[in-house]
């Protein structure tokens, strides 16, 4: 009989296989990250001794979750075991607020589970443009105060992520950096190597040309000549996609951002790079 149990760590970087195996160019450090936010998040369900389908079902604090990492085998499509675990993560995170980046054209299904549209997000991608030199005011992140980094993220993010944050801004491969504005933080964005390329997120600054000078200097220290990158933006937030398009960068594919309440009150404005698809 098939049942959902929590995944072992070995068997949570079988699910980040499987999403690297969709075409979702998970980043090579992620796992861990993920894991010290939410030790528990993955669930799974095996059938035949193997493990048949997952998903993440994240907890941040007591009123936020995300799902993410919904996946089965290919073989094992159509069985019904997808829906069980999405049953399991949907209990693990009762009474909170979810959200989920969903595939535009799974949006019918995750409305029959009360989900609504907030948002669509868009991944861009390519070779970019050259950036130009890296500018005086971009410093290492790990130089300037955690607690002004965390208050940025926590101003774009619906939930208090310190533990994911620190892991995020110190794993390996991972270049994190920080602008600062008379003194102030007025930015930091985090570049890291993924299945294809780098991957930028989170990108947070207080205005596009903050997010520009970021942008120039992780790419200058992290990517080589002629290396692609790829950058998450929410739709609605028209300087980020300006920002990406200006790099010469072209839409990969969008998703639905969806929640099962009224979308959380975000600082849109200040949010040029979205973290992770599987973890918002």
């Amino acid at each position: 009989m098939s049942t959902v149990r929590g995944l072992t760590p070995a068997e949570a970087a079988t699910a980040v296989e499987w999403a690297a195996a969709e075409g979702w160019n998970p980043g090579l450090s992620d796992l861990g990250c993920f894991l010290a936010q939410d030790p528990g998040l993955f669930l799974g369900v095996e059938e035949g001794g193997r493990l048949a389908s997952v998903i993440a079902a994240t907890r941040y604090g007591a009123e936020f979750g995300f799902i993410g990492f919904y996946i089965a085998r290919p073989a094992m499509r159509g069985h019904g075991l997808g829906m069980m675990v999405w049953q399991a993560a949907m209990a693990r995170l009762a009474g909170r607020l979810v959200g989920l980046d969903g595939v535009v054209a799974q949006q019918a299904n995750y409305r029959k589970s009360g989900f609504s549209l907030a948002w669509n997000n868009i991944r861009f991608g390519g070779v970019p443009a050259s950036a130009g030199a890296v500018p005086a005011d971009v410093v290492a992140a790990s130089s300037v105060p955690f607690a002004a980094l965390a208050a940025l993220d926590r101003s774009v993010f619906p939930a208090e992520r310190e533990g994911f944050l620190r892991a995020w801004l110190a794993a390996p491969g991972h270049v994190a950096l920080a602008v600062l504005r008379d003194g102030e933080v007025a930015g930091f964005g985090v570049i890291r190597p993924a299945q294809e390329g780098h991957k930028i997120g989170p990108l947070v600054a207080a205005d596009r040309g903050v997010a520009e000078r970021l942008v120039a200097a992780l790419i200058a220290q992290a990517v080589p000549a002629g290396g692609s990158v790829f950058l998450d933006v929410a739709e609605p937030q028209r300087e980020a996609v300006g920002l990406a398009e200006g790099l010469g960068l072209a839409p990969v594919f969008e998703t639905a951002r969806m929640y099962t309440g009224a979308a959380p009150a975000v600082r849109m404005e200040r949010l040029f790079g979205i973290t992770t698809f599987e973890l918002g």
